[in-house]
This record gives C-alpha cells, structure tokens and sequence, in this order.
C-alpha cells in the first residue's frame, strides 16, 4: 500500500475482512524495490503519478492506482509509459473503500479475467467501468454536492435542511453537504475542475462558493462551527 495513513486504514480494513493477506506500508520511494510484492495499491496516484514509471514495468503484477480526477489513459499519455504491469484504476477517495462494491476500470479490457481471479483472492465485490475521469459514482455525488452549493449560494436553503432533504428524499445515507466534509474540498473540486474540463459539460461548472472553499481549505459544517 502506498498512501496517506487514513486511506490505508480504510483499504486494510476492507481487505482483512476477506482474507488473510501479508500488508506492507510503502512511502512511495522510487528506490524502493517493487518486484517483491504480489499486488500493489498506489491510493495517491491522482496526485502524484510520477511512479507510474516504475509500476509500468512489473510484469504481469497487478497494479490498482487511484484513478478518479486522472483516466489510466491520459496517465500513461502523460508519461510515455509502456504499460507491461496489470494496471487498473479504483476509487480511493474517502470513505469509498469500504463500500460494498468497488468500481475498477481498466487499461487493457482483455485482462478482466485476470482481474477477476485478483478480486476473488481478496474477497472483493467489483464491476468494470469506462476508463473515464470521475469515474460513476464519485461522478454522481460530485454533480450533487455542486448543486446543492448553487443552492446554497442562491440563499434557498440552509446546509443542514438541504442534506435532511437529500436524505429523506433519496433515502441517501449523507447529504450532500456531509458527504463533501467527509470525501474532502480538494479531491470535490478538482475532481470537478477535471470533469468539466474533459466534458465541457455544464453540470460540472463549479459553483463559485464550491470554488472559495476550496480555496480557504474549508468545510462547510465546521467553517459554521467555529463561527
């Protein structure tokens, strides 16, 4: 596992749950030697690819990357890499990693029967989904969270009746406004920023108070709070 401490006490959690697995921390070191192991998590991939490199060269091993504001596409583009490695993309963000289902995209369509035989190891439910930035779900919940902040924005409701409507409306388990203290600003916005810039698609033009609080690094329930 590479990755801040939060997200890999999350992907721990979901993975001893399955099976009994040997899991080792990694910082990230590019000296490090990668070949030892036999399947490797990268959680911080969206913002820092620059080991793709060395991923690209462990053959036949399988590589999940956090993909979700950046495509396997445009990672490999970026860096020229010759993908040998079994590359798949996942949604590492916050509190999805426990989720029941993962999403996994992949760089060679013809290796899902590989992957498959991988998710069944760790005792992980999956579907395939398009090579896409935003992926399916965090793509939904990132639209929702813009227009509740355009409501917001335009006085309409407060933040807490707008996540008591959602939930009580959708039957969601968070509002919008709860699940976007709880993701993070940062992956919220930029996974936006990327989405409208590789759709040019209306509904993903950020809100400009979306906009200011990532700016500020502020959530919206404990900004209230502190006042």
């Amino acid at each position: 596992m590479i990755g801040e401490q939060e997200r890999a006490i999350e992907l721990r959690a979901k993975l001893s749950a399955g099976v009994d697995l040997e899991i080792d921390y990694s910082d990230g070191d590019q000296d490090e030697d990668y070949k030892e192991y036999d399947c490797i998590f990268d959680l911080n991939f969206d913002d820092d690819p620059s080991n793709l490199s060395i991923y690209a060269g462990l053959r036949d091993t399988p590589v999940f990357v956090n993909a979700v504001k950046l495509s396997l596409n445009e990672a490999i583009y970026a860096t020229n890499a010759k993908a040998k490695c079994m590359l798949f993309g996942f949604n590492a963000l916050p509190g999805f990693l426990s989720h029941s289902t993962w999403e996994v995209s992949t760089y060679r369509k013809f290796q899902v029967p590989e992957l498959d035989k991988v998710m069944k190891k760790l005792g992980i439910e999956y579907l395939t989904i398009e090579d896409r930035v935003g992926m399916v779900k965090p793509r939904i919940i990132f639209m929702i969270i813009n227009e509740a902040a355009f409501t917001l924005q335009e006085g309409t409701a407060s933040i807490e009746d707008i996540d008591l409507g959602m939930k009580l409306g959708t039957n969601y388990p968070f509002g919008p406004f709860e699940w976007c203290d709880k993701i993070g600003i940062t992956p919220v916005f930029e996974t936006l920023a990327a989405l409208y810039e590789d759709t040019k698609d209306e509904r993903y033009k950020i809100c400009p108070l979306l906009k200011t609080k990532y700016l500020r690094n502020e959530t919206f329930y404990r900004q209230k709070e502190s006042k």
